[in-house]
């Protein structure tokens, strides 16, 4: 699994010098530098980005430097803030980590590496109340279904992990007590640094290739995967989709975790949102929590999973404008995720979709094989000139745009009532915006000039 052999992290950071790889542009960062703070840590933090690329996570910390309690180094890493030092916090974004020259430095001076999600997991105060949730497509929806249908319930509930932020500063005031349920989306980038840990209730949605570029193999990505399961004891519960295959090499379940694999065809219906792949989800959030609240009627859950309304960038329907629909799927940065995106819709036909961007390792070819079912296909981002040519082969109408604005310009012009306008992209967002949330949102705005042009 190329792991790092480390020293242990310390429990206490009073005193420490702390190095923080990474502040990253959506601020990953900012949190845990935060908390270190509290805690009475010297805190450098170090990215390799510039100063005018980092300016919104940078005013989240400004105080801190402003106090002289955490320096930055920013445009570049030295290798001696990563010798120098008595702990290394990593990014998990920074891809094969185990190559990394500045962690192999920290490595051989014996310097501890670990991550702002393991700092969170070994300070939750309640593993029993833990559910995690991973897969290839649909974890952050399957995740905030949980999430909602716990609070919905009544629950004191807590959301973190990949979906964004930190639940360190929480934990820190308490606001994080042992009866809290903890819902944590964690990527197989987490999983890999988190290693010997798994929650009491385990979510594996399904697995695909994705991420090629950051684990190097399609191996090591799927054995990162599946450590969500690895570390599981007697009387957890391990909650698995239908089309999730382990190999006996992967079986990791230990004697006593019950297992509840879904039927294929298993789904929840009548929900706010569209498409069978949503029903699917809202099925496995409902298992996750029976599993976790035993007590509770199948009968409630479900209902409190149908009033959830959907998470911003997850096929969301931005504008409704002279009949014609608008859904800003920017979240969809796998080749899988899309095609359920256009199978959420009864008539591909009408579907103008919005694909590409930066290149993950992906086959993105059933993508460009949607081309001929489609009312078109617009390319943007690196990978748009790839998925064009192999589209064109395929047949159907294909634009490449290039950009955001031009696609949705482009497919406007062209849309007729009853059409709708479809931005899933399978692919990441890095090429051309820091995240996926900015693509989205330019987007929405796209969307909302063309409507106003029109009036």
């Amino acid at each position: 699994m190329n792991d790092f052999a480390m020293p242990p992290a310390p429990t206490s950071f009073d005193g420490l010098r702390v190095t923080v790889m990474g502040l990253g542009r959506f601020g990953g960062g900012v949190g845990v530098t935060r908390w270190l703070v509290e805690r009475g840590a010297n805190v450098l933090v170090t990215d390799m980005a510039p100063a005018e690329k980092l300016a919104e996570p940078l005013s989240d910390i400004d105080d801190l430097v402003r106090r002289g309690v955490v320096r930055t180094r920013l445009g570049e890493h030295n290798v001696s803030d990563f010798t120098d030092t008595d702990v290394v916090i990593a990014n998990v974004a920074v891809p094969k980590p185990w190559e990394n020259r500045f962690l192999r430095a920290a490595q051989a001076a014996r310097v501890p590496v670990t991550t702002e999600i393991r700092l969170t997991i070994d300070r939750l105060p309640a593993r029993e109340r833990t559910i995690a949730i991973t897969g290839s497509a649909g974890k952050s929806t399957t995740s905030a279904m949980i999430h909602h249908a716990l609070r919905t319930l009544g629950l004191p509930t807590a959301f973190g992990g990949n979906i964004g932020g930190s639940l360190l500063p929480e934990i820190e005031r308490g606001a994080i007590a042992r009866e809290t349920r903890v819902v944590l989306e964690l990527s197989s980038a987490m999983l890999h640094w988190l290693g010997d840990w798994s929650p009491r209730v385990a979510v594996f949605t399904n697995f695909s290739p994705n991420h090629l570029d950051w684990h190097g193999t399609l191996e090591h990505y799927r054995a990162s995967k599946v450590r969500i399961l690895r570390a599981q004891r007697p009387g957890d519960a391990a909650i698995l989709g239908p089309t999730l295959s382990l190999t006996p090499e992967d079986e990791p379940l230990p004697t006593g975790v019950t297992r509840t694999k879904l039927p294929s065809g298993a789904g929840v219906h009548g929900l706010w949102l569209p498409g069978e792949h949503n029903a699917l989800n809202a099925a496995v959030a409902c298992e996750a929590v029976l599993a976790l609240e035993p007590a509770v009627a199948r009968a409630e859950v479900e209902g409190a999973v149908r009033t959830f309304r959907g998470l911003p960038h997850r096929l969301e329907l931005v504008l409704e404008h002279a009949g014609r629909r608008y859904f800003n799927d920017s979240k969809s940065t796998t080749p899988e995720s899309t095609l359920l995106a256009v199978r959420s819709f009864e008539d591909a036909s009408k579907v103008h979709l919005i694909v590409g961007g930066y290149d993950k390792g992906s086959d993105l070819g059933p993508v460009a094989m949607l081309a001929p079912s489609l009312g078109g296909l617009y390319t943007i981002g690196k990978t748009g000139p790839t998925i064009a040519a192999r589209a064109r082969e395929a047949g159907g109408f294909v634009h490449e745009a290039g950009e955001v604005a031009s696609a949705v310009r482009a497919a406007s012009a062209r849309m007729r009532a009853g059409d709708l306008l479809l931005l899933s992209p399978a692919c990441a967002s890095w090429d051309q915006f820091p995240n996926y949330e900015a693509r989205g949102e330019l987007f929405a705005r796209e969307c909302r000039a063309i409507a106003e042009n029109r009036r």
